[in-house]
């Protein structure tokens, strides 16, 4: 045991001597303590819930002082062991976000009849998007999720002008959006099978620095696709176009015959594995950013706020 965990120990001891018994615990205490009964180490469920460890351990001592029990004996890297109060709080705290997202199923119930979602590419099949819609649907078995796929022009013009209430995107995003952040992944590079480089594991942004990229129409924010080309590149150097495409099937085929390269998500290698290509990661490329997104303008309707809420707790089960 390092002296920092034995600090933090005898902290959460003293704490939990003093009881609050006029402030209950949160909901959001009591679902950080079922993550660290899921994981048994602070570290791993610090991190599922995005949190450093120091302060995933305070939300702990600070459930701790309102209850007026320990719940966890510290050990040392991140370990503990859970004391009689903390085995009988567990069936206690699920039952209480049980409740709490039965009741807001009940509130939902004068929400519209259906939510239209779109997805871009392949983010249908991720599976932090179809976390979301199974927290969805199980808040609210009433309200029906259509899913309809997006192509690069549509992705922000189908939110603009109200055909579709969210979509799961990849950032950056204008600033009329709003999000919430669902995963984060590498940026890889697709190559034609034949590209001189393809007999390696990784490359760099210097290395591609003389292929053609593929384009986009002019619908499509150039703050997006120059962000996806990392264009311009670290030393100014600006990037080399070639032939234009409007959505993710077009992409691949440009670069399998039409002698161009694409930066894509790191998933691409599962969802589209096509003959005539090859991914690369590419190690100073920044990485890939999935979102949900919605109209900033229309976020405060109750739709959109069940769709919020839906998208906080599934990434709070998934990270």
């Amino acid at each position: 045991m390092t002296p920092a965990h034995g600090g933090e120990r005898r902290a959460g001891r003293r704490q939990a001597a003093d009881p609050a018994p006029d402030r209950d615990p949160t909901f959001h205490q009591l679902r950080l303590f079922l993550l660290l009964v899921q994981e048994r180490h602070f570290g791993r469920a610090a991190a599922r819930a995005y949190l450093t460890q120091p302060a995933f351990s305070k939300q702990i001592r600070a459930l701790e002082s309102r209850l007026g029990a320990v719940l966890a004996e510290r050990g040392g890297s991140g370990r503990f062991r859970l004391t009689a109060a903390g085995r009988g709080l567990i069936p206690c705290a699920e039952a209480a976000l049980e409740a709490r997202a039965r009741m807001g199923a009940l509130r939902g119930q004068d929400l519209p009849q259906r939510i239209r979602l779109g997805v871009i590419g392949g983010e249908a099949a991720m599976p932090y998007a179809q976390s979301v819609l199974r927290v969805l649907r199980a808040r609210h078995p009433a309200l029906e999720a259509e899913v309809r796929g997006v192509d690069f022009v549509e992705q922000i013009e189908a939110l603009r002008d109200g055909t579709l209430d969210a979509a799961f995107l990849r950032l950056p995003l204008p600033a009329e959006l709003d999000w919430v952040v669902l995963a984060r992944e590498p940026r890889v590079v697709c190559l034609p099978a034949d590209d001189p480089l393809a007999a390696r594991s990784a490359v760099t942004l210097a290395d591609l620095a003389q292929h053609t990229v593929a384009d986009v129409p002019p619908q499509v924010p150039r703050a997006w696709w120059d962000h996806w080309t990392v264009d311009p590149r670290p030393d100014g150097t600006r990037v080399r176009y070639g032939v234009t495409v409007s959505d993710i099937e077009a992409l691949l085929f440009a670069v399998a015959h039409q002698h161009v390269i694409a930066f894509v998500p790191a998933a691409a290698r599962t969802l589209y594995p096509r003959p005539g290509l090859t991914y690369l990661d590419v190690s100073d490329a920044p990485p890939s950013i999935a979102v949900l997104a919605w109209p900033t303008a229309r976020q405060g309707t109750p739709l959109l706020t069940a769709l919020r809420a839906a998208a906080a707790a599934a990434a709070a089960e998934n990270t």
